[in-house]
């Protein structure tokens, strides 16, 4: 198979994720197409933030696309100024030559996208009955259990999938032991598992408020680090991007894309 076009490519990320899907406030899709190198692409690097260690990655890589899960242009830039980190790794990508595209809110609502790949992971063997969509574009799962899962076995099952060793927890005085329903959200999860009617919650992070009012509302809560929930699909974005292209598209993991943020 020859090297696919930079179009080519982007036209599957669209069937894995179409953007019409996003939430209105996103800013998805490609946000750097450089000129003149954006024609073939044969190299892909996999990211959920365009750190400025990310860039560096990229350029030594030699990746004509980098796809950042997280949009790096999100707010219209008024002006372009170095000084800024923002616009500063946004300067050094054009500067490297390789193309940036972002699928965000759109690959969380996706079917089989973010959002189900977490549910999937959270429920282990589990069966769900009932799975219905929450939030703006369908960005989270709500789960009934036809079979209830014992809270014990959630804990180590969520750590593998996140690839943790701590979790942040916070539970009602009378939480049940074996939990009949599953909420779940990626990254910063409040606003969209608000009021969610279910056992426990479970996403990246919430406000202090936002836990209180679900502790409040029977709701246990399971937080496991905006990025960490996130993190464990580009391998799966892998996949169907070699699924697809074969060896004529070499797709990379990003080495140097981490969360932000340590438990020590």
């Amino acid at each position: 198979m020859a090297t696919p076009s930079l179009d080519e490519v982007l036209d599957i990320l669209h069937e894995i994720a179409p953007l019409e899907l996003a939430a209105d406030w996103d800013n998805v899709g490609l946000l750097l197409r450089p000129d003149p190198r954006a024609g073939k692409v044969a190299r892909v690097v996999l990211c959920i933030d365009l750190t400025e260690e990310v860039v560096a990655e990229a350029r030594a890589a030699k990746a004509d696309l980098v796809v950042a899960y997280h949009p790096p242009i999100f707010k219209p830039l008024a002006r372009l100024d170095a000084h800024d980190a923002t616009q500063r790794r946004v300067l050094a990508a054009l500067d490297a030559g390789f193309a940036v595209y972002s699928p965000h809110t759109a690959l969380d609502a996706a079917a089989g996208g973010l959002a189900d790949w977490l549910l999937e992971g959270a429920l282990g063997d589990a069966v769900p009955g009932e799975v219905r969509p929450l939030g703006e574009g369908e960005f989270g799962r709500l789960a009934t259990l036809p079979q209830p899962i014992a809270w014990s076995a959630l804990l180590p099952r969520l750590k593998r999938l996140f690839g943790v060793r701590h979790l942040q927890v916070a539970r009602p005085a009378k939480a049940p032991a074996r939990l009949r329903s599953l909420a779940i959200a990626a990254g910063s999860g409040g606003s969209v598992l608000r009021g969610a009617p279910a056992d426990v919650l479970v996403t990246g992070e919430m406000s202090h408020h936002e836990v209180l009012a679900a502790v409040a509302q029977g709701s246990s809560v399971v937080l496991a680090g905006h990025g960490n929930t996130e993190r464990g699909f580009l391998a799966e974005l892998r996949r169907r991007l070699v699924a697809e292209f074969g060896k004529a598209l070499d797709v990379r993991l990003s080495r140097r894309d981490r969360d932000p943020l340590t438990v020590v």
